[in-house]
């Protein structure tokens, strides 16, 4: 044992830093230290003439910090052994001898000592040695477990997924640790889009940019990777419609969308699956039954009037130079609204207008969707998305109440007129649950599943229609013969001014072949995803469980193979026998989807955009405007990049009523 007193404070430190010399003698040592006192309980017996050698060294060194003494001077009597660096005295009772000394003799000494602590001490340290160890090895355990679980996730899976499907015949871009090909895809995503395109609607290598280079170099059926997620590009008719038939379909699950694609269609038909999903089908279904939109058709049409009587109103000289997408998500806005809420159409339009500025928030943030959180940044723009969130449903909540307690007013031959109302009597019981979080079975519809819904509808509605009646308007400027002969039969079919019937609009064939090249050429959504649930077998190829299949609609609708040398021009001709004969294969046309989940609005898309296009004939000739610039590109749904802006001029000699249906 070893004590040393009278220390100043800033030689404890000294003292410490040169004994320190002595540990690997000592380990392991106990050390306890203050301003007047150092101890240092050894765990070895006696001091022997190695350890001495340890501390005179340390004694030595720690001397230049407290005195400046290069060296420590050593003397030794009959028990003691004794250290002087400066001031400082070190004194050492070997055990046989310090362990007999009375207390009072050594109360007799200059300064305190004490004994040798024994074996206790010695105890306690190896314990505490030996716990940290134990912690060491645990917790280097845990990191090995973690790194080899991330490393098995981001790496060896996807070699295993790559080296199965290249046995298989199945080649792509190789796969890089945790990016995957994103960065590929980006930079030809950033190229394509970089600059307008020509007026052709050869769009495949600008839209799905990724998809055109690689078909070149792996052809059709190829992997690539969305980080670590593996997607098989899947073009072939035969392999879709094995994966969308009833009988496979079960093995394929929808993919999830990005959280904030999620935030904008609301958590309805478009995102939930299962037993729910099918239920919420088979309630709302009934709404989009043909016959029952048709009722829509005065509404419809005398929105498109106002629409229309407003162009006129500006077109001061004859012409007026309108851009047509923002004017088409307008009029649908104003359609989907009066589809949704009928009678609580000024509320639900409210509530539509804070959900149209919630997605313009939202789009912007997907723009930055590589931005790892970024949708948790408190932002101003995300805070305002947020606050919209809330007030979306607390609007949406008092509107179903209100409609709950007038539901009788809201009757058509005892069957709710519109979807809000269907979706309301779906719930089941008369009292609604108040809470925005009340639990639900598959057999109801709760307030936060109409809220859901209700959000699907508009998104969903809102944008696909607007698209079509954008590119359809588009196409017709650029292919003025088409314009011509549809006009020719929408005044021969409606007359000049007449608002068409819904008796009227099944006659329209031609005007229907237009807007089935228009979905073909610009389908809304390019592609679709799904998601193998188990290991399945399609056609030859054995696809592993959790593999993406990525289906090109706007490839598939692109192919000659399926559609003719003429794939990428605009010839509605080719659907003048109907869409199962329009090409080479029955699954070569799928805009709305296929199978259980095809697209549930496909009929009031076309109703409003036939409607639309129909009276717009009537009324205007349209040309592309001199500031059209022609560049599709893709933010969730395909839309101009750089708008439509289309001349639209007021037909100066229209046909008169009497010449109707000549």
């Amino acid at each position: 044992m070893f004590t040393l007193t009278n220390v100043p404070a800033n030689g404890v430190v000294a003292i410490a830093v040169g004994l320190n010399f002595a540990r690997e003698t000592y380990m392991p040592h106990h050390i306890l230290c203050n301003p007047l006192s150092f101890h240092i309980s050894p765990t070895k017996k006696g001091v022997g003439k190695h350890v001495t050698s340890r501390i005179k060294a340390g004694l030595s060194f720690a001397s230049m910090f407290i005195s400046g003494e290069r060296e420590a001077v050593f003397l030794k009597d009959s028990a003691l052994e004794l250290y002087s660096v400066g001031s400082v005295q070190l004194r050492v009772i070997e055990k046989d001898k310090g362990q007999g000394m009375r207390w009072k003799d050594r109360k007799k000494l200059p300064f305190l000592s004490v004994p040798y602590a024994g074996i206790d001490d010695r105890s306690n340290s190896i314990m505490e040695e030996l716990l940290y160890w134990f912690w060491l090895l645990f917790l280097s355990l845990l990191v090995l477990v973690l790194v080899l679980k991330v490393v098995g996730l981001l790496w060896w899976r996807p070699k295993r997924i790559e080296e199965h499907f290249s046995k298989q015949g199945i080649k792509g871009p190789p796969y890089r640790f945790f990016i995957g090909n994103v960065k590929e895809l980006v930079g030809l995503m950033l190229k394509a889009s970089s600059q307008p395109m020509p007026l052709s609607h050869n769009i495949l290598p600008r839209v799905l940019s990724f998809y055109h280079h690689w078909k070149k170099i792996y052809g059709a059926t190829f992997l690539v990777w969305f980080g670590p997620t593996a997607r098989l590009t899947v073009s072939d008719p035969d392999l879709i419609r094995e994966i969308f038939s009833s009988l496979k379909s079960e093995f394929y699950e929808k993919n999830e969308s990005h959280p904030l694609v999620r935030q904008l269609e609301g958590d309805g038909l478009l995102s939930l699956k299962g037993e729910k999903w099918a239920h919420h089908r088979k309630i709302i279904t009934p709404t989009f039954h043909m016959e029952n939109l048709k009722l829509l058709i005065p509404l419809m049409g005398k929105s498109v009037v106002e629409m229309l009587d407003k162009w006129s109103e500006m077109a001061d000289s004859g012409e007026v130079e309108m851009e047509v997408s923002d004017r088409f998500q307008t009029l649908t806005e104003d359609i989907i609204t009066r589809t949704a809420f009928g009678s609580s159409y000024e509320d639900g339009k409210a509530i539509f207008r804070l959900q149209a500025q919630q997605m313009v928030l939202a789009a912007e943030a997907f723009r930055k969707v590589f931005i790892p959180g970024y949708r948790f940044f408190p932002t101003k723009k995300n805070r305002n998305s947020w606050k919209l969130e809330k007030e979306i449903k607390k609007s949406l909540v008092k509107l179903i109440y209100r409609r709950k307690q007038n539901s009788c007013d809201e009757m058509l031959d005892g069957y709710p007129k519109d979807l809000l109302g269907i979706m309301i009597r779906a719930g089941g019981s008369k009292e609604i649950p108040r809470g925005l979080n009340s639990q639900s079975s598959s057999s109801t519809i709760t307030v936060d599943d109409i809220i859901e819904e209700c959000k699907s509808f508009f998104f969903a509605g809102k944008q696909t229609t607007a698209n079509l009646m954008t590119w359809t308007t588009v196409l017709l400027a650029m292919h003025p013969q088409w314009q011509e002969l549809a006009r020719e039969e929408v005044l021969r079919v409606c007359g000049a001014r007449d608002i068409p019937t819904k008796d009227d609009v099944a006659k329209l064939k031609t005007l229907s072949m237009i807007l089935h090249e228009s979905l073909r050429l610009y389908p809304p959504a390019i592609a679709t995803i799904r998601r193998a649930k188990a290991d399945v077998e399609l056609g030859s190829y054995m696809i592993p469980r959790g593999t993406e299949l990525l289906i090109p609609i706007l490839a598939v609708h692109h192919d000659p193979v399926l559609w003719g040398h003429d794939a990428t021009e605009f010839n509605p001709a080719r659907f003048s026998e109907g869409v199962a004969r329009a090409a080479k294969h029955p699954m070569a046309y799928i805009p709305f989807g296929l199978g259980a989940r095809t697209c549930i609005g496909q009929n009031l898309a076309i109703l409003q955009a036939k409607l639309a296009i129909a009276i717009i004939l009537q009324r205007f000739s349209f040309r592309l405007a001199p500031s059209y610039r022609h560049a599709p590109t893709v933010l969730m749904l395909l839309y101009p990049q750089y708008g439509a802006p289309i001349t639209f001029r007021r037909l100066s000699d229209p046909i008169t009523p009497q010449d109707h249906g000549s």
